[in-house]
């Protein structure tokens, strides 16, 4: 590797569950010696990315690696409104607990959290002020969590207007432009063999906790039924939406670096394989930066 490449920009892009191979990414970075001096990050790559810049990601690593599939059903907390399925504020009371809340400004690093102004019909850049607002603002899937209001806007997950926010980047004073691309369609995923596949029965089952908790507290087995359909048309026509705006961001602005991730690697909701794309995070970058050796 040149040694002029010491300094990075890291973009962080939205995906779900698909996300914690950011872990992974920042992990072969590191290894490699270089420095990630400033953070753009939508949606889960703004969780990611604003706890790796708050000095805590070790501390999220320990406690997500041991989710299952119950305590992830446990933290949906259902707003019984209108204008959403989830609220999704029990998951960041949960990590403020774990990590503590702090104001962007005092990170160590460079961070900015992209969220979708609804009123404006235009993406938001927030780089300052409480880092946990940012964050959950940044991942408020319009129909699926509430959105936030922050100094009078109404804010929305920012990956339906750019999932891979590379603009917030672009007035670095960094080596190298480094893009997490969670919705390629470049490559499919294929798990090493020790890695057990879900099959169609297991993934039953996983559907069915989550129905069995929407029933629970709505009372209804139909609501139960149907709330989940929903929910599974909406987040994949959300990535749809993202893959194409992703691909265009791409060609529009393009970074020095982009790592690959498998938009099949694993849904959404699926944060108890977190292990496993941290992993395939970690391959797919040490992969793309041994191009630079050559």
């Amino acid at each position: 590797m040149s040694r002029r490449h010491k300094t990075v920009s890291l973009v962080l892009g939205s995906g779900g569950a698909r996300g914690h191979a950011h872990i992974g990414v920042i992990k072969a970075i590191e290894e490699r010696g270089l420095e990630i001096s400033n953070i753009a990050g939508t949606s889960m790559g703004s969780v990611i990315g604003g706890i790796y810049a708050a000095g805590e990601l070790d501390t999220y690593i320990e406690w997500v690696q041991r989710l299952d599939k119950k305590d992830v059903v446990k933290l949906l907390d259902l707003s019984f409104s209108t204008v959403s399925i989830f609220k999704g504020e029990r998951i960041f009371e949960v990590l403020k607990d774990l990590i503590g809340d702090r104001d962007i400004e005092q990170l160590d690093r460079g961070f900015t959290a992209v969220a979708a102004a609804i009123e404006e019909q235009r993406e938001v850049w927030l780089n300052k002020g409480s880092l946990f607002q940012a964050i959950r603002a940044s991942t408020a899937v319009p129909g699926v969590f509430s959105p936030v209001k922050i100094e009078g806007r109404m804010l929305v997950d920012g990956g339906i207007v750019n999932p891979i926010p590379i603009a917030p980047t672009l007035s670095d004073a960094t080596d190298l432009t480094i893009a997490v691309n969670l919705d390629s369609i470049v490559e499919t995923y294929t798990p090493e063999s020790e890695v057990p596949v879900r099959d169609d029965e297991e993934a039953d089952g996983y559907r069915e906790r989550i129905q069995q908790f929407l029933g629970d507290l709505i009372g209804s087995d139909d609501d139960a039924v149907a709330t989940p359909d929903a929910t599974d048309l909406l987040i994949k026509s959300v990535d749809v939406m993202q893959g194409a705006i992703a691909r265009l961001k791409l060609a529009a602005y393009t970074p020095d670096m982009v790592i690959e991730i498998p938009r099949d690697a694993c849904s959404f909701f699926e944060f108890d394989r977190a292990s496993e794309l941290t992993e395939l995070g970690y391959k797919q970058t040490c992969k793309a930066l041994a191009k630079l050796d050559t």
